[in-house]
């Protein structure tokens, strides 16, 4: 019998290569997880971007999907050091008139904000609310027969339509900008079809898990993640670059925390012609354009309910949402973009000196663009909070491309690993009965670029595992049950 270094080697510690190798290391295996940067993390980094003392969120910021994983609600990471902090408002949507929309917590609260869509937007959520216990792990995962097969019909019957067909369901301004908002995370136009799956998880968790911010940083989920990975026995090797498999030590198991490109360049000899075709034509969508700040005062955003609010979508009304996505798509820098903004130190001191503050903010743009967004979102916020840029004190700034050197897995800005659209939902990186495996045997990938996709969450990392642990190892899985922490 062969002698094997490692049961199973996981290149990349983002949140889907940290949950891969808890998964199997929890199965009883020996797991070495390789990292290129000098620090674990992947999108979950914290570091003093613009001045000393500010902590800002390279990548990810805001965690709904984390604390509502049926993954990582089955770790004891709180005992690892992870605290999650809840804004009074999960994410806010400022008007023009100077009002705002907000998801909060309580779905009766939201709901009644909206006015006269209030029942409309009840009768859409609250569903969500009530099956999701049922229906949260076949929604994160692969294509398969859900447990729950008619819950998951129902689902997809408001999840398959575009969020601009959806967006009927409503009546006003205020719940369809709110709606727009939310729809936009998929980063792509909103007329195309699945870009409601995302609007409805978010809403969903935001009533049932909140929109956290880690204490400390998005470095604080992936430091918790590593600590309970290496009191299982889990080893990490950082400042290692693969470029071969030839850098690899020998392991029955190698499980690829990268996206198709990275992939095909590792290991690309060893896959069949089909397979390697199928990842050459996968897509990757449009990228982002980040500015970090540090400020000399909180946002003075003129809803009050926006200084609250731990998430700010700004884009005005769905029309205009709707319209820059569009024009991104097509090749286009918007004028007025939509602007996703976190401003995590109101509610933790931590990350900024005394009367001081962060915000974190992008917005989409072309896949690749080099060009400068920073006045273009600079304006988007001065629009809402008059005075904003006189509280400038620095900023730190990233195109597509910067974006891309600092995390490889971002390939032209792209943080959701590839397009999620109708064709790759399911089906990425290739069209396989398990989207984990590759043509060749033992060796898998477990990034956002399979199901489900983005999104801090470490499913695809344990779906992943799930399959190498019954292809190789023989070994079934441990069930999803939350910890009690």
């Amino acid at each position: 019998m062969a002698h094997y270094e490692y049961d199973a080697v996981v290149v990349g510690s983002g949140p889907n290569g940290l949950a891969a190798g808890i998964a199997l290391q929890q199965a009883g295996l020996s797991v070495l997880l390789i990292e290129g940067q000098k620090t674990i993390g992947g999108g979950l980094r914290t570091s003093e971007l613009t001045l000393p003392g500010f902590k800002h969120d390279v990548c990810s910021a805001i965690h709904p999907m984390a604390a509502g994983s049926p993954f990582f609600q089955s770790l004891p990471l709180t005992k690892h050091g992870l605290e999650y902090i809840q804004p009074p408002v999960a994410a806010a949507h400022p008007f023009d008139d100077g009002t705002a929309a907000i998801l909060t917590s309580s779905i009766d609260k939201t709901a009644e904000l909206l006015g006269k869509d209030r029942l409309p937007y009840l009768q859409l959520i609250e569903p969500l609310l009530n099956d999701w216990p049922k229906m949260a792990a076949d929604v994160l995962g692969p294509l398969q027969f859900p447990t729950y097969p008619i819950k998951m019909a129902e689902f997809g019957l408001k999840a398959l339509p575009s969020a601009s067909r959806l967006s009927n369901h409503f009546s006003t301004e205020k719940a369809k900008g709110l709606w727009a908002g939310m729809a936009a995370h998929s980063i792509q136009p909103l007329s195309h079809m699945t870009t409601s799956a995302i609007g409805l998880v978010l809403m969903t968790a935001g009533h049932l898990y909140g929109w956290p911010l880690p204490k400390g940083g998005s470095q604080s989920i992936a430091n918790a993640l590593a600590s309970y990975f290496v009191s299982l026995g889990g080893k990490i090797e950082t400042d290692q670059w693969i470029h071969s498999l030839k850098q690899l030590p020998s392991s029955r198991a190698i499980l690829f925390d990268l996206t198709p490109r990275q992939l095909l360049k590792i290991a690309g000899d060893q896959f069949s012609p089909l397979y390697r075709w199928q990842l050459n034509n996968y897509k990757y969508g449009m990228g982002v354009f980040k500015v970090d700040w540090a400020l000399d005062g909180p946002v003075p955003f003129k809803a009050a309910e926006c200084r609250q609010a731990g998430t700010l979508h700004l884009g005005n009304t769905f029309h205009e949402i709707a319209l820059s996505e569009k024009e991104i798509w097509s090749g286009k820098h918007p004028k007025a973009p939509y602007v996703l903004l976190a401003q995590q130190s109101i509610f933790d001191p931590s990350r900024a000196p005394e009367g001081k503050h962060t915000l974190w903010g992008y917005c989409h743009v072309p896949h690749g663009s080099t060009v400068d967004m920073t006045n273009v979102i600079e304006n988007q916020v001065e629009r809402f909070a008059p005075g904003f840029k006189d509280r400038i004190l620095a900023r730190h700034t990233m195109n597509t491309i910067q974006m891309e050197s600092y995390n490889p897995n971002y390939i032209g800005g792209d943080i959701n690993g590839g397009v999620i659209d109708l064709t790759q939902l399911y089906t990425r990186p290739a069209l396989r009965l398990s989207p984990y495996k590759t043509s060749a045997k033992g060796i898998y990938i477990c990034s956002s670029s399979t199901p489900p996709g983005g999104g801090v969450h470490g499913m695809c990392g344990y779906y992943a595992a799930k399959s190498a642990l019954k292809d190789i190892f023989k070994t079934p899985i441990m069930p999803l049950k939350p910890f009690l922490n």
